[in-house]
């Protein structure tokens, strides 16, 4: 196993550009869960670069339940990021469905994100190896925290060490939430091994009302910070409305996360 135990070395730091996921600071990650056009990211990046959000998230492959559902701009999508987040200085993160796109996509990203449903893509998480770029590895839905682990792995022993987890919530017999936010396994990764973990509040509650306090919870659990998804209309959001928050409702979680990160 390439991920040691933390009692043997002190925690790992992974770069994103000049942000260190893993550091002291905790990290704010956030945007829109998909590009929707030019104009849109470009106004929605302006508010989250003036509250305070390091690193850009927006979905360009989108993969959804249902194929009648918007399934993103694709690599239009992604070349609308690059752009935004070169004009407001802010590297970029979306995820990468297939293992044929990373050619053309990787170039224009300073983090590649793997989704839920792709934990267990093992070719996929091989090929991320060959990239010199850090990786957002999200918890399958239903993994264990050994698989969630392996998946690392598989990355890492392919050649590419700046792996980041992300706890996501995990399916449970719960429907209040869309997930159940398993603030469980943050404490454990960072209390026994050698790898960043951030907290996704958005997926793991599926509710905009429980996206603050669940943030604050993900980073007294230990998370090495927070993706939230953000708009600056959320209600009118194309995808995930119903857990996405205003830039309002941000810059006071981000607020709030300030004034307890230096206790955990």
């Amino acid at each position: 196993m390439l991920l040691e135990d933390k009692k043997s070395k002190k925690q790992k730091n992974v770069r994103v550009r000049d942000i260190v996921i893993g550091g002291p600071e905790k990290v704010i990650i956030s945007g829109p869960c998909s590009v929707e056009d030019y104009e849109t990211m470009r106004k929605i990046t302006s508010g989250l670069k003036k509250c305070g959000v390091q690193i850009l998230r927006g979905g360009a492959f989108k993969p959804r339940t249902s194929p009648y559902d918007f399934q993103g701009l694709k690599h239009e999508g992604v070349k609308i990021l690059h752009e935004v987040g070169k004009e407001f200085d802010m590297p970029i993160v979306t995820e990468i469905m297939d293992a044929r796109d990373l050619e053309s996509c990787a170039e224009h990203l300073d983090m590649i994100q793997v989704g839920s449903r792709n934990m267990y893509n093992y070719t996929l998480l091989k090929e991320l190896g060959n990239y010199n770029i850090p990786i957002l590895l999200k918890r399958g839905m239903s993994a264990t925290l050994t698989e969630w682990l392996n998946a690392a792995e598989y990355i890492i022993s392919s050649g590419n060490p700046d792996v980041v987890l992300c706890e996501r919530g995990i399916r449970t017999f719960e429907t209040y939430t869309r997930n159940t936010l398993d603030l469980n396994l943050v404490a454990a990764i960072k209390e026994n091994y050698n790898i960043p973990i951030i907290v996704d509040p958005s997926h793991g509650t599926g509710r905009r009302e429980l996206v603050g306090k669940m943030s604050l919870a993900g980073i007294v659990a230990g998370g090495d910070g927070v993706i939230i998804e953000s708009h600056i209309n959320p209600d009118k959001a194309i995808s995930d409305a119903k857990q996405t928050i205003s830039i309002e409702n941000l810059s006071e979680i981000i607020s709030n996360i300030k004034k307890i990160e230096n206790l955990f």
